[in-house]
């Protein structure tokens, strides 16, 4: 069993920025996959961001490409998210997402994930 639980959100103006953060417990994430959700009101969950064990392959939505920057520290049992030039339209509760995983690979589709965390609102004004 793993618990997830992520913070780092808040409200932020239009080319602001703020990092994410998941703390695991339960289990260290070394042979986990991770990734970051997100859902925006009236609208279904959609993928953000994965990052495979190590952390030297990552995977962005074509929204977030260039902005935000998964990672992950093993060491610490945490999976970060770095948001930059943010705009209203990433205005959603992310979601940080784990899966145990025997091959060294990332996950893009949200029925890959057996553990998930609350939620973090993220709001970005115009």
């Amino acid at each position: 069993q793993v618990q997830l639980v992520e913070s780092g959100g808040g409200l932020v103006q239009s080319g602001g920025s703020l990092r994410l953060s998941c703390a695991a417990s339960g289990r260290t994430i070394s042979n986990y996959a991770m990734g970051w959700f997100r859902q925006a009101p009236g609208k279904e969950r959609e993928f953000v961001a994965a990052i495979n064990w190590s952390g030297g392959n990552t995977y962005y939505s074509d929204s977030v490409k260039g902005r935000f920057t998964i990672s992950r520290d093993n060491a610490k049992n945490t999976l970060y998210l770095q948001m930059n030039s943010l705009k209203p339209e990433d205005t959603a509760v992310y979601y940080c997402a784990a899966t145990p995983s025997r091959v060294s690979r990332i996950y893009t589709s949200d029925t890959s994930y057996a553990y998930w965390g609350q939620g973090t609102q993220v709001t970005v004004s115009s």
